[in-house]
């Protein structure tokens, strides 16, 4: 690990960012620097707003990205190495601001009955009736499961805050179902290691592939990702009734 390196994963872990916040920051400075081919202390003000164009125009990144990456540089630049740069002279580019594509009540429907089998089911139906991110899908551990109190209970999220979710009767059901299935440890969705299942969780590419697969299967041609579904639970009004079982 080099030293810039270093410096900036201190900063970081000394204001307690998250472990995926730590990763990405410092994937976005290692790139940036290869981009200009030196050493990210030789940089400045002057190559992260040429970046940024290159990023916008050239790789065709949503500004919303580019806000992201630019806040990553800005971390390096005045955190880790203390240059004071205002924010007029390496802006955050200016993102639109849309309202979310979501799923029809009958999308959702055939999306989580086109599942392929019950571990991709359960997790689509966990996103659509609990709202959680997808980072918090794939650490969420047999223990959160509150049967009792019907919570789920969501450790370390956005933020590093702790918070509990309503569990519903249905992804209850559901749960358990899935629960005799796989007989889980400690993370509820495991995930593998050498081409076996393994007590570790699933990486974040599980999900996407999850919805990818269903809404393929399902005939759904808008594009589908976990954070749809959080969309979707955030603005339903009405509960779902699922007739197809997966095995």
């Amino acid at each position: 690990m080099t030293h810039l390196r270093k410096m900036m994963l201190e900063e970081l872990q000394r204001r307690n960012y998250s472990q995926t916040t730590v990763n990405a920051y410092l994937k976005i400075v290692e790139g940036f620097a290869k981009h200009f081919h030196k050493a990210p202390d030789q940089l400045g003000a002057d190559e992260i707003r040429s970046y940024q164009v290159y990023l916008l125009k050239d790789k065709k990144l949503g500004a919303r990205t580019v806000r992201h990456w630019t806040a990553a540089l800005r971390f390096f630049f005045c955190k880790t190495l203390k240059r004071n740069y205002p924010v007029e002279e390496v802006p955050y580019p200016k993102a639109p601001r849309r309202l979310p594509n979501i799923l029809t009540r009958e999308e959702a429907v055939r999306l989580i009955d086109s599942a392929s089998n019950l571990f991709h089911r359960t997790m689509l139906m966990t996103l659509y009736s609990t709202g959680i991110r997808r980072a918090e899908l794939c650490r969420l551990k047999v223990e959160d499961i509150d049967s009792t109190h019907m919570i789920l209970h969501i450790r370390q999220g956005k933020k590093n805050r702790d918070r509990d979710v309503p569990l519903s009767p249905k992804l209850l059901e559901t749960l358990r179902e899935y629960w005799q299935w796989m007989r889980p440890k400690t993370y509820l969705f495991p995930g593998t290691k050498d081409g076996w299942r393994a007590d570790k969780p699933i990486t974040a590419k599980v999900p996407w592939e999850a919805c990818r697969e269903a809404a393929e299967r399902a005939g759904i041609t808008k594009r589908v990702a976990p954070h749809l579904l959080r969309h979707y639970a955030a603005s339903r009004t009405m509960p779902l009734v699922w007739t197809v079982t997966v095995c």
